[in-house]
């Protein structure tokens, strides 16, 4: 791993987990009604605050996104099977919970299959993919900066929280008490 790694504009760079990212959400948000969709992406209840913080977090995800995209994949290196194991285990995770989304029912907050085990199983897979991708290519600064977007992100989930509380009550209010927010903490 190193702090800084040479950019390189190719064919084998960081890009490819991202492509697999991008395909995966794709097809599966087609095979998801409009309204189901809409609820993945519904804003409305979120203070200034919290919108401000949540830009600022996909501002610093996208220059994680231009490392990735620039740097190429240690293929001859141990951290290419490892960052391909947590790419993989995050495509997985999120082919899981957007099918567990969808077939929620729609008045009620999305609480089987791996969202029995966290409150955001598609916000942990998606990183999952993004943390596979920066150790694929071998790079501290990116995976810092991931931290850093899922810091900030972090209030975005708070804001989704308390649209779900003002949307489903103590139904969401127990979920919460019974399911972490992070799988195994929060």
């Amino acid at each position: 791993m190193e702090w800084l790694p040479e950019f390189n504009f190719g064919w084998l760079n960081g890009w490819i987990p991202l492509a697999l990212l991008g395909l995966t959400d794709g097809i599966l948000f087609l095979s998801i009604p409009r309204e189901v969709v809409k609820r993945l992406f519904d804003r409305s209840g979120w203070s200034h605050q919290q919108v401000i913080l949540t830009v600022i977090g996909k501002l610093l995800a996208l220059v994680c996104l231009a490392f990735l995209i620039l740097t190429p994949l240690k293929l001859d290196s141990i951290l290419f099977p490892i960052g391909a194991f947590f790419v993989l285990l995050g495509l997985f995770g999120l082919i899981i919970s957007i099918i567990n989304f969808r077939d929620a029912v729609p008045d009620k907050p999305a609480t089987t299959g791996l969202y029995k085990i966290s409150r955001h199983p598609q916000v942990i897979s998606s990183n999952l993919v993004i943390m596979g991708a920066c150790i694929a290519i071998g790079s501290w600064s990116a995976l810092l900066l991931l931290l850093l977007t899922r810091l900030f992100g972090h209030f975005g989930i708070l804001a989704e929280e308390e649209v779900c509380l003002d949307s489903y009550g103590e139904v969401y209010g127990q979920y919460m008490q019974e399911i972490p927010r992070y799988f195994f903490f929060f």
